[in-house]
């Protein structure tokens, strides 16, 4: 099959467990380091999926790769090829399809909860997850601004502090968390953590510290492995009708 392509807009922010779930299903995957300056393809049909990670930057900085990438991300919704993005990924999938990304009323960083909507698009990418854990998700955040969701599609999750955690459409899945990290990728962001509390004082209680995310890993990281896995599958259903899963290698 044609391989999944993987855009990573920061070194520091890569597939994570993404590319892992990929792999243990024997499914091929091509990293597009835009943050090396790799040159953006333009045929969305080259690739069975395309995913998004997240990024410091803006959808709407002045950045010369953003207009290209939301037209592949266009091209590839009209033509069926799944889509999924994770924060700044999911931002680039709501830009591209007319949507709009804003100051979010709260900066959110760290471990968080949000909860599941009752509509068929979480029906359809929650499924039983949703009933084991009554549509409570434990998920990473690390953001400060939020996407509007597109004319047609439903939200899927959402928190009392920014209501637009997740969306669908279609096969194609929007993430405003980050159900991909790893603790040695939270380690690592942690080193941003002054410049990105600048100003809040005293920190609100969708912040937490470097010490608090890392001890709260653990526990956390386990139950949105659970929640990675049922969005990820669904996706995966997606990328073409003659795919037959692997086993998932130990």
């Amino acid at each position: 099959m044609k391989p999944v392509a993987i855009f990573r807009h920061a070194e520091n922010e890569g597939p994570g467990y993404f590319a892992t779930f990929l792999d243990q299903r024997s499914i091929p995957w091509q990293l597009i380091a835009i943050d090396r300056s790799e040159t953006l393809p333009t045929r969305p049909g080259d690739y069975s999926g395309l995913c998004l990670m997240g990024g410091p930057m803006s959808v709407n900085d002045p950045l010369p790769w953003i207009a290209t990438l939301c037209a592949l991300i266009g091209d590839a919704v009209r033509q069926d090829i799944p889509v999924i993005g994770h924060c700044l990924g999911g931002q680039l999938i709501s830009k591209a399809l007319g949507g709009s990304v804003t100051r979010s009323p709260c900066k959110e960083i760290g471990w968080g909860r949000a909860r599941a909507e009752n509509n068929d698009s979480a029906d359809r990418w929650l499924g039983d997850w949703r009933h084991k854990t009554g549509g409570l998700a434990e998920v990473f955040q690390w953001h400060g601004e939020t996407f509007s969701i597109p004319s047609g599609a439903q939200r899927i999750l959402g928190n009392e502090f920014c209501a637009n955690q997740m969306f669908a459409l279609g096969p194609h899945l929007a993430m405003q968390c980050h159900v991909e990290v790893s603790t040695e990728m939270i380690a690592a962001w942690c080193a941003a953590w002054p410049d990105e509390v600048k100003g809040l004082d005293p920190l609100p209680p969708t912040v937490q510290t470097a010490q608090q995310m890392l001890a709260d890993a653990p526990p956390r990281l386990d139950a949105m492995r659970q929640l990675a896995d049922q969005l990820y599958t669904v996706w995966i259903g997606g990328l073409n009708s003659a795919l037959t899963l692997a086993p998932v290698k130990d």
